[in-house]
């Protein structure tokens, strides 16, 4: 019966792959191959499993939402990653995000405003073997002052603006993709830092929760 399971999300995984990812450009090989073995459906509830690998963001509680695969595969092709760098997560959220970032990436340091997120994340970490995430509860428009610079920033939520201390704690050369905007709609944006200046880039428009912090959104 395992075997089954198995082999069922396996076709799901791929079946995204070539109807969601392929066509709107994701063509990076480290990041299909992530998206590929990296099963998407253990991060959701057992009731969500059957839809996990849809077109669609997903309820995780707590007001939040996993992000639909091509934004997660669009954002992360965007880092550019070659396996060496140091990443730097704002939002874990059900740890989704991060388990693509570890496969693409020496070290992922992750960090979630939501104690109960977080702990099911770990959870889901530890069941997939996963050890190349660092992980803490804190304000994630702060950053991790103590781990920075990092070689990229992902933001998994949507600020007014762009937090100035992930500015700040981004390596030179680095990268980091956040969306920015107001509650109903955001661009996602890439930020370049090299030779320390500091670029933004606009991508496509998209819509995320709310980044809540002291450099974000007040939390209701």
């Amino acid at each position: 019966m395992g075997r089954v399971r198995s082999n069922k999300y396996e076709k799901f995984r791929t079946r995204m792959i070539e109807e969601q990812l392929l066509p709107r450009g994701i063509e990076d090989p480290a990041v299909l191959h992530a998206m590929e073995v990296v099963p998407r459906h253990l991060f959701v509830a057992g009731a969500l499993h059957a839809q996990a690998y849809g077109d669609f963001p997903l309820p995780i509680g707590h007001g939040q939402t996993i992000s639909q695969p091509y934004v997660v595969a669009l954002m992360t092709q965007l880092l550019q990653l070659t396996g060496k760098e140091k990443v730097l997560e704002i939002g874990t959220g059900c740890g989704y995000q991060s388990a693509i970032l570890a496969a693409l990436c020496e070290r992922v340091y992750t960090v979630e405003r939501l104690k109960p997120l977080l702990a099911r994340a770990r959870r889901t970490f530890d069941q997939l073997q996963i050890y190349n995430i660092m992980s803490k509860v804190a304000d994630g428009t702060e950053g991790w002052p103590d781990n920075a610079p990092f070689d990229a920033i992902i933001v998994t939520a949507a600020g007014p603006q762009i937090p100035q201390p992930l500015v700040d704690q981004l390596a030179d050369p680095g990268v980091m993709v956040l969306p920015v905007g107001d509650q109903e709609g955001q661009t996602l944006m890439v930020v370049r830092k090299e030779a320390g200046v500091v670029t933004t880039n606009a991508v496509e428009s998209v819509c995320f929760v709310k980044l809540v912090g002291i450099h974000g959104w007040k939390a209701a």
